[in-house]
């Protein structure tokens, strides 16, 4: 299962590359220089700021127990109960009425 802040490293990563490389070549260096080193200071930045918004999230969540970093006892529950639930409504198996016998 990925975690929170492995989905947000992506969405900053793409952000904060893809905003560096806008401003490099819209201030005219249109060097490989400049482009590499506005790649390189996005991949670095992005990792930390994907750390901030993911404790931001979990902190504005009131489903989500910050100090163990995992969600709260009374989600938990629900959500074991959900899937028991889950398990006894699945698929039933068809009930053949015994036959009469002949004899």
């Amino acid at each position: 299962m990925f975690r929170l802040r492995h989905v947000i490293v992506i969405m900053t990563n793409a952000v904060l590359v893809g905003g560096l490389l806008i401003l490099v070549l819209s201030l005219g260096f249109v060097g490989w220089a400049p482009i590499v080193g506005a790649v390189v200071i996005g991949f670095l930045l992005s990792w930390p700021a994907a750390r901030f918004v993911s404790r931001w999230i979990k902190e504005e969540d009131p489903a989500w127990n910050a100090e163990k970093d995992r969600p709260v006892a009374a989600e938990r529950a629900a959500r074991l109960e959900r899937e028991h639930a889950k398990h006894e409504t699945g698929p039933t198996k068809a009930v053949i009425p015994p036959q009469p016998r002949h004899g």
